[in-house]
């Protein structure tokens, strides 16, 4: 028998249609948003998660926990099956190491697991995370089309690498699609206030070059990742409006931390792949509209949170 050749019809999915939704990475900063999302629009939520104490947590916010490890395919596989979802959402990331190694090794081996899973359970459609700063060199913003950077050097190659390994397994579901994020900023991430890049620029002033990226405000990225539930296959850049230079978002971002200026390069050269995403696919065929349209806005919102959080938390 082929692979595969067991798996039922893949669901016609469509709006306001109620689902069952297994969800690996849900303790995470997507997925605590992700959860109450799903379950507001009428879904059944399994949140797969390796440390049983996090079970009540994930209740909570509505979900049935199912404890088991990407790693351990085994377990995972029985989990996925007693689940029987319609829907596979793959929004595991390993940032606690800070390596690009250990968020490769995840990205490949963790979605092997995961997507042999959904094919044993006869998942119709699988959903996984990606990057939008994964995209070959060039000198506008990235669309869809362009190919991965996979000449690049070390230590970009690794992570690279492992971004195209989980897109091609994820292409194996019969409906499938890649979310392209941009760098989450927002609650809970490293670009925030309490978060490890606004310790970063506290620590030392941060570099503002002319290497271009392309934001995504955490809310708007789970936001997206429901919609996706209902898009045709293929990837998607989920990022902002305004891809732009560290010149500009570099000084915005120490000012809505609280920290020092940053200082200015002295090169107006920029790494050639570090080029932005272009959104406009999302927008214009599959009707996402990010609430914070530009990064602008969304450190503006951050600065005054924190304002609020400092007068809070002052002298009575």
């Amino acid at each position: 028998m082929s692979r595969g050749a067991n798996q039922k019809e893949p669901l016609e999915q469509k709006e306001g249609m109620s689902m069952r939704i297994f969800l690996a990475g849900s303790t995470g900063v997507l997925g605590r948003r992700i959860i109450p999302l799903l379950t507001s629009h009428g879904h059944e939520v399994t949140a797969l998660t390796r440390r049983s104490e996090q079970a009540s947590m994930l209740r909570s916010l509505g979900a049935r926990p199912a404890v088991a490890d990407a790693f351990e395919p085994v377990s995972l596989a029985a989990a996925v099956k007693l689940a029987a979802p319609d829907v596979l959402m793959h929004q595991l990331t390993d940032l606690t190491s800070g390596t690009s190694a250990s968020n490769a090794i995840l990205r490949a081996r963790g979605t092997r697991h995961l997507v042999d899973a959904a094919h044993g359970a006869g998942v119709g459609r699988v959903i996984s995370q990606s990057i939008a700063w994964a995209y070959a060199a060039g000198c506008k913003p990235a669309a869809e089309e362009i190919p991965l950077d996979l000449g690049a050097d070390e230590p970009r190659l690794t992570t690279i690498r492992g971004i195209a390994a989980l897109e091609q397994m994820t292409q194996e579901a019969p409906q499938w699609v890649v979310l392209r994020f941009g760098i989450l900023y927002g609650p809970d991430t490293w670009y925030e206030p309490r978060g490890s890049k606004a310790a970063e620029a506290r620590a030392g002033p941060l570099l503002a070059d002319d290497n271009v990226s392309s934001f995504v405000h955490v809310d708007d990225a789970a936001a997206a990742s429901v919609q996706a539930l209902t898009w045709p296959s293929g990837p998607v850049n989920i990022c902002d409006d305004e891809p732009a230079a560290g010149r500009l978002w570099v000084p915005e971002f120490c000012r809505a931390v609280g920290a020092a200026m940053p200082a200015a390069s002295n090169s107006s050269a920029r790494e050639p792949w570090a080029r932005g995403a272009d959104n406009r696919h999302a927008r214009t065929h599959l009707a996402w509209s990010p609430r914070f349209p530009s990064w602008r806005q969304g450190f503006d919102a951050m600065r005054h949170r924190a304002g609020q959080g400092a007068t809070r938390s002052g002298p009575q």
